[in-house]
Parts: C-alpha cells; sequence; structure tokens
C-alpha cells in the first residue's frame, strides 16, 4: 500500500496493490480518518482501459459517507498485470478485492456497488459472495449480448476482447451475463438508472427487475425518468447520500 493525496481532508486515500488469480492487480482504497466504521464497500467501476477509470474524488465521496472502499482498476490498468476482457477472467479482480476487504480486521459487512459495466462485476461478485451485505447497480449493464446490439461503437472492442458476436458465440455472452445465474444471489439489490440513458438502456435495468422478481429475490428499482447516464452533480450527490443510507438500512433488516 502507497499513499496517495486525498481530494477530501477526512479521506485516507492508499494505492494498493493486491493478487488475482497470480496476477498482480492495482486498486484504491479509501477510508474515513475520524469516523469508526465496519462497513466495507466494493466499487466496481464501468468502461475498459482509460475510459471509465477510478477517480480519487468518487471513492472518497462514498468513504465520506462512513465506508471503507476499495476499488479495483482491473487487470493491466495503472500499472497492473495482465489484460482487461470485460467481465471475463478480469472478474477475479472483482472476487479478490472483495476476500482483500473481508481480510480487513475493522471490516464486518461489504456493500457492492457497479456503475455501467461494472453492473455486471458487481451482480457477478454478488452471486460469488452470497454473504455480501447489499448490492446496488446504477446505470449498469445486465446483459451483454444486449449491450452489443446496442452499442455500435463497441462492438469493435467487444469481438476483439470476447472473441467474436453474440451470434457466432452465444455461450461466450452468456458467460459474461449474470441474468442466468442469479438464483445463486442472497443480498438485496437496488438498481438505479435514468431512464434517458443512452450508454446502457434502461432495458438492462427492466431485465435485472423482471428477473429478480420473477425468483422472489429482494430488489428495488429506481427510476429517474429526467436523466440519462450521467445525473448532475446536485441530484449525483443526493443519490450517493440516499443509497448509501439504503445500504446501511439492509444491516438492521
Amino acid at each position: 500500500m502507497d499513499r496517495f493525496p486525498s481530494p477530501n481532508p477526512n479521506v485516507e486515500l492508499k494505492l494498493v496493490t493486491y493478487l488475482s488469480n497470480g496476477l498482480k492487480v492495482k486498486g484504491m482504497l479509501a477510508e474515513p480518518k475520524y469516523e469508526k466504521t465496519n462497513e466495507g464497500f466494493l466499487y466496481l467501476r464501468g468502461g475498459i482501459k482509460n475510459v471509465g477509470r477510478v477517480r480519487p474524488a468518487r471513492i472518497a465521496q462514498f468513504a465520506a459517507e462512513g465506508f471503507i472502499v476499495f476499488a479495483p482498476f482491473y487487470r493491466g490498468n495503472q500499472g497492473g498485470e495482465g489484460n482487461e476482457d470485460f467481465a471475463g477472467e478480469d472478474r477475479e479482480d472483482a472476487f479478490s478485492a472483495f476476500l482483500l476487504l473481508k481480510s480487513l480486521p475493522k471490516v464486518q459487512h461489504i456493500h457492492i456497488f457497479g456503475f455501467s459495466r461494472g453492473g455486471v462485476m458487481a451482480l457477478l461478485t454478488g452471486i460469488q459472495f452470497p454473504e455480501a451485505a447489499s448490492l446496488v447497480t446504477w446505470g449498469g449493464v445486465s446483459d451483454m449480448a444486449l449491450t452489443y446490439m446496442e452499442r455500435t461503437d463497441l462492438r469493435r472492442m467487444m469481438k476483439r476482447v470476447i472473441g467474436g458476436t453474440p451470434e457466432k458465440f452465444p455461450e461466450r455472452y452468456e458467460e459474461r451475463t449474470p441474468l442466468f445465474k442469479m438464483e445463486a444471489l442472497k443480498a438485496p439489490v437496488l438498481i438505479i438508472h435514468g431512464v434517458n440513458d443512452h450508454n446502457v438502456s434502461v432495458e438492462h435495468a427492466y431485465r435485472l427487475e423482471r428477473r429478480l422478481k420473477a425468483l422472489n429475490k429482494s430488489v428495488e428499482p429506481w427510476y429517474f425518468e429526467s436523466y440519462t447516464h450521467y445525473f448532475p452533480p446536485g441530484v449525483n450527490r443526493k443519490i450517493v447520500q440516499d443509497l448509501t443510507n439504503w445500504m446501511k438500512r439492509q444491516i438492521k433488516r
């Protein structure tokens, strides 16, 4: 661990190198300086490579709400070994990050948060670790084949990273799609999505909500009619407070 300059005087940041399936992967740990907490928060970013990088200010924002936050950069990024592969083997980076948080003496509960492509990573992690306290997906992908169909600008990257199209290799897209594995999920789920989202359509949220309800899982959707993939700063701050309060309430259930 190495100290990192924090944008918030009340939050301490550290750069962390940790092991994921034998690879040295990088991530960022944020912890409140003056507030005692036993709540862990796994932050799973969206994008790929330099698109959607972990932002220190965002990690500090969640830590300031009373969480010990860890955000993996995923393999191959910012000095880490290996190559990111869009919710393929790089899901292990999220799994190992969950275990890292679990190993911290202060942490008693771990909440999982995923934004955009991180929604898939969050759901896969929640399936892998049924002991997770809660799970939030914000503007999150839930169906990788649907992403391929909707995002023509990502198709070349997805074909390269995944190894082909959903038509030729449906099993490779299904493997990256948590909707087919939700039976194992135990954590209550909060879905946050802008109805006018053109990066990740609200259909991803609808499909996830329908699947969870069909399995009688605990799910609460928050849909915002006026917003896209990115919410105005003031609204964003209010939702961060609301979702972290929602997470804390799940512990008391």
